[in-house]
């Protein structure tokens, strides 16, 4: 309130205020700006029920949990309040918001840069060993902000000593760093990649864990992709899955909300069982084996992150500002 304020007093008043409300940092905007129009982007509206909270269940819910919800919503029912309209990015996320806000809530997708993305054949990508990775090798891609089980990191590595023993060439690149974003860390490990490298060995020398990366860096490893793997609780989507998809990789994605809005089964990607790391393994091998039946399907992936675009979120964004 305090920043307001002092705008306000140096005689500065915004037309439009647009933010992401989600600590509270706009609950008295409207305080010192009364006629301004205040826009938020509403991330997430948390439910005990069918959503992230208690869908693995090897991590169940609990009534702290159940308590923690509630208050937190508290916050998010004030912001839709005080807000004059609210944006979100999918249909799966708006229908989560109480029926009684959702007229407010426009969906708009922030967009990501397409322009920088893409495939490249000659794609290389050095790793910090000295081992060259190239595009049309066999290489399995993982990207995550954080390697954690809201991201299916979990499920991935279950099946991962499999494939390496199936397939006797293939490479592995994950790319993500050791804090968590959501969830909780484990309670018998320093985090989620030394547990689960712990319960499934893998051949390092293979398995190639590159931390937090430059986006440069990035780019090169989903264009040297073979095949790229995106799993998720039912929960906001990643920035990465569309990034993947605009730069041509053939997905492997868990059949969760709202990862349904953007893949179509067997059309620009491939939806599997969350749970199943039978199926994840049989996908992947499937594909290893045989890269000339992804062809269509990552143009298909490709052409159709041109509605995902940032110019086409900003466009989208100015005339809700207008």
């Amino acid at each position: 309130m305090r920043r307001p304020l002092k705008l306000q007093q140096d005689g500065y008043e915004p037309d439009v205020v647009v933010a992401h409300p989600g600590w509270g940092e706009t609950l008295y905007v409207k305080q010192v700006f009364p006629k301004t129009r205040l826009i938020h982007f509403c991330e997430y509206y948390y439910h005990t029920q069918g959503a992230d909270v208690g869908f693995a269940p090897e991590f169940p819910l609990t009534m702290d949990d159940c308590a923690r919800i509630s208050s937190r919503n508290e916050l998010h029912l004030l912001n839709l309040e005080n807000c004059d309209t609210a944006i979100t990015p999918t249909h799966w996320q708006h229908s989560f918001h109480p029926v009684a806000y959702q007229d407010k809530i426009k969906v708009i997708h922030e967009g990501i840069d397409v322009t920088r993305l893409g495939p490249d054949s000659k794609a290389v990508l050095q790793l910090p060993n000295g081992k060259v990775l190239k595009a049309g090798e066999p290489t399995i891609t993982y990207v995550a902000r954080n390697l954690e089980p809201y991201r299916g990191f979990h499920q991935f590595m279950r099946a991962l000593p499999r494939v390496l023993a199936a397939h006797t060439t293939c490479q592995v690149v994950i790319i993500g760093g050791d804090n968590v974003s959501y969830g909780s860390p484990p309670k018998d490990a320093a985090n989620w990649r030394s547990k689960l490298l712990c319960e499934n060995p893998v051949d390092q020398s293979r398995v190639h864990f590159l931390g937090k990366v430059e986006y440069s860096t990035y780019c090169k490893a989903l264009q040297v992709s073979a095949v790229h793997i995106y799993l998720t609780y039912p929960f906001v989507l990643s920035w990465s899955l569309l990034e993947a998809l605009a730069s041509g990789c053939l997905v492997i994605a868990s059949d969760t909300e709202p990862v349904r809005e953007v893949i179509r089964h067997g059309d620009n990607g491939w939806l599997i069982d969350f749970f199943d790391d039978q199926m994840l393994f049989n996908k992947i091998l499937d594909i290893l084996s045989d890269s000339k039946q992804s062809v269509g399907l990552r143009k298909k992936a490709q052409d159709g992150m041109r509605n995902y675009s940032i110019n086409e979120g900003v466009k989208n964004y100015i005339k809700e500002i207008k």
